[in-house]
């Protein structure tokens, strides 16, 4: 790597940063960071300072003045929205009589999707994005930096500067190249072929199924939306992290890569799950219904989901965080990392600790539930 320095600079949001200069080093694989679902994040009033997500993108520009080095951060007064948990280490500091907020959070706000984090044009200059985020916290006082969701690739990089590394799990769902629906259900043991098919009859019973893409998703589709967004939002949050006017954003700014899969009854939407497109899998990310129909948060948020993705080629579908019941689904365990840097040495101490002592739990973990996915045994 380039020994002259380098110099890195924090703006104000996403949205002040040109759009076809913040994607190309986005690479353009995963529509999370991107900068129209961010920017649409900021425009729509989702995240901002009251929200408790200060925007603080950090820049590392090129000789030709555009970014060639750019990551999503946040300066957060609370650990809402981030499905990392660290909600006891900020007790614990504020016990032993330190503030852990603010702290500056390295993510896609709301939205537990692995991915790239350190976007660049030039991967020598990621290093160096890493050193800028631990300069931002020295700097200003802040307790803490944390990257949440990186991918492998970015996860292994934090962890070669010296961040702390926590690893959980997410189900996903493979695509080994099945034809259609019913090739992946003959990868099933076959008492499990019959529930999921039992299931999605229930599901379907009395409904019509309809998958809207691009310029299909009107106004009106999302005023459904928005209402079993709220209700999904409520009944978890207590209240949706997401603004109605986020939703419009979405459909004008990225309308070719959204997927909203709705229910109907007598031609009236009554649930939804709403997808994303990426370059090699479809991200199922919200779901809600005003009518509480038997399996019917299955069919469209898990096997529908199988559906377009094997009609699309896409290698796997990634369904959110948790969800134990998407196991006997066909959805796989796989890891998910996030990145600590901690800037007092005895909180960072108590906590390496413990991810030491929670990582073989976690590993063991994945290995049990990976040996109980519902797939025929090899005679």
């Amino acid at each position: 790597m380039n020994d002259t320095p380098v110099r890195a600079r924090v703006g104000g949001g996403v949205a002040e940063v040109d759009a076809a200069a913040w994607d190309v080093c986005a690479g353009g694989g995963n529509p999370f960071v991107s900068h129209a679902f961010l920017s649409a994040l900021e425009d729509s009033g989702s995240v901002d300072a009251r929200a408790g997500w200060q925007p603080a993108p950090i820049a590392i520009d090129g000789d030709n003045g555009q970014p060639a080095a750019l990551t999503p951060a946040y300066v957060k007064s609370h650990s809402q929205g981030e499905y990392v948990f660290d909600h006891a280490w900020a007790d614990a500091f504020a016990r032993a009589g330190g503030a852990y907020y603010p702290k500056l959070q390295i993510a896609v706000p709301f939205t537990p999707v692995p991915g790239p984090r350190l976007l660049t044009r030039d991967a020598s200059l990621k290093p160096a994005l890493i050193g800028a985020a631990e300069a931002l916290v020295d700097q200003n006082g802040l307790s803490s930096a944390h990257c949440t969701f990186p991918d492998a690739e970015d996860a292994a990089l934090f962890e070669a500067a010296g961040w702390l590394i926590r690893i959980d799990s997410q189900f996903h769902w493979h695509n080994d190249g099945h034809e259609d629906f019913d090739g992946f259900l003959a990868t099933l043991a076959s008492r499990k072929r019959k529930t999921i098919r039992k299931e999605r009859a229930a599901a379907q019973a009395g409904l019509e199924i309809v998958h809207l893409e691009g310029g299909a998703i009107t106004e009106a589709h999302w005023d459904a939306f928005w209402e079993f967004y709220q209700d999904t939002g409520a009944r978890k949050w207590g209240r949706p992290y997401l603004t109605r006017a986020f939703f419009s954003l979405l459909g004008a700014r990225m309308a070719e890569d959204l997927l909203l899969i709705l229910a109907l009854r007598d031609g009236r939407p009554i649930a939804g799950a709403l997808n994303l497109i990426g370059a090699d899998a479809l991200y199922g990310r919200y779901w809600g219904c005003v009518e509480d129909v038997p399996f019917l948060h299955f069919e469209l948020a898990y096997y529908q989901a199988i559906d377009a993705a094997i009609a699309r080629g896409l290698a796997r579908v990634e369904a959110g965080a948790q969800g134990g019941h998407k196991l006997a689904r066909g959805y796989r365990p796989v890891p998910t990392f996030s990145a600590h840097y901690i800037a007092d040495p005895r909180l960072r101490s108590a906590i390496a600790d413990y991810l030491e002592r929670e990582r073989p739990a976690v590993a063991a973990e994945i290995a049990e539930l990976d040996a109980m996915a519902p797939f025929r045994k090899e005679e």
